[in-house]
C-alpha cells in the first residue's frame, strides 16, 4: 500500500491576486482561483555560482545558489465573464502582463498597455499538499484562436520566491464564474486584417514581454524590461486581385487587425491592433486548400497600443 503522503500530479490549484505593494504577499484566496490547463512549473530558477577553489585533489566543490525565482506557465480558456462590464476571472493575470483595466458599466472591460506603474500579483501554486508562493509576479500573455482547438491564453508568470509550505487541505477551487468557451468557427469568429475580412485557420499573438529578474544589492524585483508583440495568421490563399500579401509585405505597409470571438453579450472577447506589419508570407495547405502563413509584427501607432483586449 502506498504511503499516506504520496502526492498526485493531477491535483493542482492556482490562486492569483493583485498586490497593493510590490512584492508584499496579497494572500490570494479560493475566490481568486484560476481554472488552468497545460501547467508547467519551475520552482527554482536562478544562478549557480562556481567556487573554483584550488585544492590538492579532484572533486566537485559544489555551488552557491543565488538570484532565485520561480516560473509558472499555463493556459486559460478565452471567454467572457458572463456579464458585459464585469471583469473576467483572469483579470489579475492580464493586469500583471502590463495591461491597465478600464471598466465601462454594463458594456465592456478594456485592457490597454501601460509601461509605468505596472501592477504585480501574488500567486499561490499548489501541487497536492505543497504550496509555492510567488511574489511580485510579472507576466506575458499569448492568445491563440485555432479552428482545431479550444481558444486559449498562454500565460508565462515569473515571480520572486515566497514561502514553500505544506498544506492541510487543497483549496476548494471550482469552475463557478468561468464561462465555457465557444469554438473558433464562422458563426463565432470574425477577423479583418488590412481591410480584408479573412477566411482562415488560426490566429496566434504574443505580447512579447521580456520578463527580467533583477537582484541588485538593496532590492529584488521582476521587471518587464522590453516588449515586442508578434504573431502569425494562417489564412486561405485568395487571388492577388483580392488581397496581395506579397506586395503588402514588400512595401512594409501597416494595417489594422480585429479579431472578434463570440456573439453573446457577456461572452465576447475582441483583440484589436492599429498598425500590423506583414512579414514574408509562406505557403501551406489544409485539406489540400492552399493557405498563407503570415508573420505579424504588432507595431505601436500612437504608443502603448500594440494591441488591446476587450471583454464585453
Amino acid at each position: 500500500m502506498p504511503a499516506s503522503d504520496v502526492r498526485r500530479w493531477p491535483k493542482k490549484a492556482i490562486l492569483v491576486k493583485i498586490e497593493d505593494t510590490y512584492g508584499t504577499d496579497a494572500a490570494p484566496a479560493v475566490a481568486d482561483g484560476i481554472v488552468a490547463a497545460n501547467v508547467e512549473f519551475t520552482p527554482m530558477e536562478g544562478q549557480e555560482l562556481q567556487r573554483d577553489l584550488i585544492m590538492p585533489y579532484l572533486g566537485n566543490q559544489g555551488v552557491i545558489l543565488t538570484g532565485l525565482y520561480a516560473r509558472l506557465v499555463f493556459d486559460v480558456e478565452i471567454a467572457g465573464s458572463g456579464d458585459a462590464g464585469t471583469a473576467p476571472k483572469y483579470d489579475a493575470l492580464l493586469r500583471a502582463c502590463g495591461f491597465a483595466q478600464t471598466i465601462t458599466a454594463d458594456t465592456s472591460v478594456e485592457y490597454e498597455i501601460v509601461e509605468d506603474a505596472v501592477e504585480s500579483a501574488s500567486i499561490y501554486f499548489m501541487l497536492d499538499g505543497v504550496q509555492h508562493a510567488m511574489l511580485g509576479v510579472q507576466a506575458n500573455v499569448a492568445p491563440t484562436f485555432d479552428i482545431t482547438a479550444v481558444p486559449r491564453f498562454r500565460f508565462t508568470c515569473v515571480g520572486l520566491l515566497g514561502t514553500i509550505s505544506d498544506l492541510a487541505n487543497m483549496p476548494a477551487v471550482t469552475k463557478a464564474g468561468w464561462l465555457k468557451p465557444v469554438p473558433v468557427t464562422k458563426a463565432n469568429s470574425v477577423m479583418t486584417l488590412h481591410g480584408w475580412t479573412a477566411t482562415g485557420d488560426s490566429l496566434s499573438l504574443d505580447l512579447g514581454n521580456q520578463l527580467t529578474p533583477r537582484f541588485p544589492f538593496g532590492d529584488e524585483y521582476i521587471l518587464i524590461s522590453d516588449r515586442s508583440a508578434s504573431g502569425t495568421a494562417v489564412v486561405e490563399a485568395r487571388s492577388l486581385a483580392t488581397i496581395n500579401w506579397f506586395e503588402i509585405a514588400k512595401a512594409g505597409t501597416l494595417g489594422a487587425l480585429s479579431f472578434v470571438h463570440g456573439t453573446t453579450e457577456g461572452n465576447i472577447v475582441e483583440i484589436t491592433a492599429p498598425a500590423v506589419e506583414i512579414g514574408r508570407p509562406t505557403y501551406g495547405q489544409t485539406s489540400n486548400v492552399t493557405t498563407y502563413s503570415l508573420p505579424l509584427a504588432f507595431t505601436p501607432d500612437a504608443g502603448l497600443d500594440d494591441f488591446k483586449i476587450t471583454v464585453r
